[in-house]
């Protein structure tokens, strides 16, 4: 099958899967490899000439979010800029710099969606590589240096990291407790984390444990290394999103779109820092290594590197089983292959984390990251929406006052749930109907979606696995479409506006009136927006 060919067969290739060869293929010598994906040809000039406008399009964009990241974004409480000469002036508009922050969105997103039009699956000519990157090293280079947006978190990492440098256990105080409340840190972390144990694994709070050390007290230098981690995942994850995308035939520049180019990723990774960056980058690495390593050694330490994501943030844990059904197609498929690459995962799993959690020095604390972020009550999760929704409807009907209890059966039930999703995936790409990546990626989303609390970052744990193993139209369609809403809905400020919610109607609009602007200036100098309405699926031969 070639990658013009557009048949509904949009699985993984069976008989290789679970050992059923070619006569003379040694059992497990394509499980996983790179697979020979036919080249497209370079845009013409009048593509070239699209691609350049885009290009400018999004910078624009970048550059304006980034300058009204300075009066809109989630700055210091004691923002260094704000006394600034000119560069100052932002912080001393609110309303107009969050309507250049929301016209710089608009921009990025609407720039997102023209280049998908020239790096769609299937195309006959298609952006190259050295293309593609030079534009989204463009639009995202403003905000990297520019404040953070879109959440507060990494005043948290910053509060969570000096806890575990003054040795002090940060699964047992809060900032609050722990620092003080006049502790630079603990005034930028907001309210609701104040008082709350840290919620991620001990390899993210070993890193931050370093990143204290070095950075003391100072928010500027803590928040700018810590971005410099976070790019340096998304790096990663760059490197390994192009290698596995061609193990699963698809062209690396039409995963690369999704993934790592999607205003998500340029939003809540590149500006809002939030360890996504490290979980996507380790996690996609150790798979990529372990499929790269044919020997044992290589096998332990890609499980080893997955673990470590794991460590990081745990739902990249379930990375280690699909990366397991990889292991068992090239040993040959059987059940037999199956026990013993189960048993050596779990052995690795056990032994890496024991090291980990000795390490730390914390214990056994970690465990209650799963729940941790349980205490956040959002509408935005289905299955709370649903428990909050059931004890209303008590209420209501004179049962009395039940929603933590209610609260406590939903999220029983979307673990139930998702674990049933997750070994129902593991067995059918076991049995070779799909690639373990896109198991990997549908497990993840089902994570993320029946998980007691959603953000939209959390959609970023299911995208790149999906954007590097699938070329279906309708999923790319649906995940774009998805992303750029996503992308719109989160306020830049990553918080309430307090006492001044009246000034984001305002900004909207004149962002939008603006934007409309824009649209009419590049009308015909941009690609189309509608998609080819064949899907184009992955290269099995």
């Amino acid at each position: 099958m070639t990658a013009g060919e557009t048949t509904g067969d949009h699985r993984f290739d069976g008989d290789r899967a679970v050992g059923r060869h070619r006569t003379g293929a040694h059992p497990g010598d394509t499980a996983g490899d790179i697979r020979d994906i036919p080249e497209p040809a370079s845009l013409d000039r009048t593509e070239r000439h699209r691609l350049t406008v885009v290009r400018r399009f999004g910078t624009t964009g970048s550059l304006l979010l980034g300058f009204g990241a300075i009066g809109a974004g989630a700055a210091p409480v004691d923002n260094p800029l704000s006394g600034v000469r000119l560069i100052g002036l932002p912080a001393r508009m609110p309303t107009v710099a969050m309507a250049f922050a929301w016209l710089g969105m608009l921009m990025l997103v609407a720039g997102w969606l023209w280049l998908g039009k020239l790096s769609w699956p299937g195309r006959a000519r298609m952006i190259s590589r050295a293309q593609f990157d030079r534009t989204v090293v463009m639009w995202a280079l403003p905000l990297a240096i520019a404040p953070p947006l879109f959440s507060r978190d990494m005043y948290a990492y910053l509060a969570q990291s000096e806890i575990a440098a003054r040795g002090i256990d940060p699964y047992v105080l809060g900032p609050a407790a722990a620092l003080g409340v006049d502790h630079p840190f603990t005034a930028n972390v907001p309210n609701i984390w104040r008082d709350t144990p840290a919620p991620y694994g001990p390899g993210f709070l070993m890193l931050g444990r370093i990143i204290a050390t070095i950075v003391g007290d100072n928010v500027v230098a803590g928040v700018l290394l810590w971005r410099a981690v976070m790019l340096a995942g998304l790096a990663l994850a760059v490197w390994a999103i192009s290698r596995l995308a061609r193990r699963c035939g698809i062209q690396p520049v039409s995963a690369l779109w999704l993934s790592v180019a999607n205003p998500l990723v340029l939003f809540h990774v590149v500006s809002g820092m939030h360890n996504e960056a490290l979980l996507m980058g380790i996690m996609l690495a150790g798979i990529e290594l372990g499929l790269r390593w044919r020997h044992l050694l290589g096998t332990i330490v890609a499980a080893i590197v997955i673990v470590i994501a794991g460590a990081i943030k745990p739902p990249a844990f379930v990375a280690l089983g699909f990366f397991g059904i990889y292991l068992v197609h090239r040993r040959g498929g059987k059940y037999s292959d199956l026990v013993r690459v189960a048993l050596l995962l779990t052995v690795i799993f056990l032994a890496a984390m024991t090291v980990i959690t000795v390490a730390s020095g914390w214990g056994l604390g970690w465990l209650e990251t799963f729940d941790v972020p349980n205490r956040i009550k959002t509408w935005l999760a289905p299955v709370t929406a649903l428990g909050m929704t059931g004890a209303g409807i008590g209420m209501i009907l004179g049962l009395g006052n039940h929603t933590e209890a209610m609260l406590v059966i939903t999220k029983f039930v979307g673990y139930g749930i998702s674990a049933v999703v997750c070994l129902r995936l593991l067995w059918v790409s076991f049995r070779g109907r799909i690639e373990p990546l896109a198991g990997l990626g549908i497990t993840l989303g089902a994570v993320a979606l029946l998980g007691p609390v959603l953000h939209p970052w959390y959609l970023l744990w299911a995208l790149p696995p999906l954007a590097l193993s699938t070329g279906n139209n309708r999923f790319r369609i649906a995940a774009a479409a998805i992303s750029a809403f996503v992308a719109l809905v989160v306020p830049p400020t990553g918080a309430a506006y307090v006492l001044r919610g009246y000034m984001i109607p305002f900004a909207v609009i004149a962002a939008l009136i603006a934007f409309a602007v824009t649209l009419l200036l590049v009308r015909g100098k941009v690609p189309p927006l509608l998609p080819p309405r064949k899907s184009v699926p992955p290269i099995t031969s």
